[in-house]
C-alpha cells in the first residue's frame, strides 16, 4: 500500500467483507477506500489465516464480477424496492410513507 493508510478495525472489517462478496468489484473497494486490487490482496493475506486466504484467492481469481472491466455492464439484476441503498460505504435510510 503506497501511502501506508491506517484503517480502523471497522474499516478493515468492511474491506474484508467487500472482498469476500461475489458482486463487489475491486474497483468499488478502490473507490471507497482508495486501495488498489493488489493492495486488497496484500491486506487479505495479512489479515486472514493462511487457509482462509487461499480459499479466497481461489474464489476471486479470474472471477468476472470482481473485475468490472471483465463483467458485462448490461446485465439487468432484480433489486427489491425495500433494499437499502449503499453509497460510498454509507447506508441511507428508507423513506417512510
Amino acid at each position: 500500500m503506497k501511502n501506508k493508510t491506517i484503517f480502523s478495525p471497522r474499516e478493515l472489517d468492511r474491506i474484508i467483507e467487500m472482498a469476500w462478496e461475489d458482486r463487489t468489484s475491486f474497483d468499488a473497494i478502490e473507490k471507497q477506500f482508495g486501495i488498489a486490487e493488489k493492495d486488497v490482496i496484500k491486506l487479505m493475506r495479512k489479515e486472514l489465516k493462511e487457509k482462509s486466504f487461499k480459499i479466497w484467492r481461489k474464489r476471486v481469481q479470474g472471477r468476472s464480477t470482481k473485475h468490472s472491466s471483465m463483467s458485462s455492464g448490461n446485465k439487468l439484476r432484480f433489486k427489491s424496492n425495500s433494499q437499502r441503498q449503499i453509497t460510498l460505504n454509507k447506508i441511507s435510510k428508507r423513506k417512510r410513507n
